[in-house]
């Protein structure tokens, strides 16, 4: 599968098999996001592979709308420094290795959805995430459930134009 290919087709996949991942495509997606751009190539990023069910299950709880953590065969919680001068680097590196993740396990047929964090005291007591870093973000991974689903065309509406996002030389 060709870049473009990936970012056309990627769809928010919230239902999965009850399947284990392969470890081979375990392996490429934190590869994937371990390798990814990261600003002065700080890469201020840990991954915390989470795959025990009961643990998925109290981690859903953490965030509004994460239920399809619980049901997924892998997540992957991103870990960085706490809020420092460079907060805002650091998370915008995290969202560049989502990004590198989610697309490689685009290519493998693996899919992926994304999770906010709303309780992160509570996530980090349940991952034993050390003083000095926090967590936000998750991933979910997983087999479809439906294998048409990640092959559906956006709905209507899904994405803004082009010439409502795109600005040419000025605002």
């Amino acid at each position: 599968m060709q870049v473009w290919d990936a970012i056309q087709s990627k769809r928010a996949i919230r239902e999965f098999r009850a399947e284990a991942l392969a470890s081979g495509h375990i392996e490429r997606i934190l590869n994937a996001g371990r390798r990814s751009q990261s600003s002065k190539n700080s890469q201020p990023w840990h991954f915390i592979a989470v795959q025990d069910q009961a643990l998925l299950a109290q981690l859903a709880k953490t965030g509004a709308g994460m239920g399809h953590v619980a049901g997924c065969a892998l997540c992957v919680v991103i870990v960085v420094p706490t809020e420092n001068e460079r907060t805002l680097w650091h998370f915008f590196d995290s969202g560049q290795s989502a990004a590198y993740m989610q697309l490689a396990a685009t290519e493998i047929g693996v899919g992926s959805c994304l999770g906010t964090i709303y309780e992160p005291e509570a996530a980090a007591a349940l991952l034993g995430i050390p003083v000095g870093f926090q967590t936000r973000l998750v991933i979910s991974f997983g087999y479809p459930a439906d294998a048409t689903q990640a092959k559906q065309p956006l709905r209507a509406g899904g994405r803004r134009l082009f010439d409502d996002v795109v600005h040419w030389e000025t605002w």
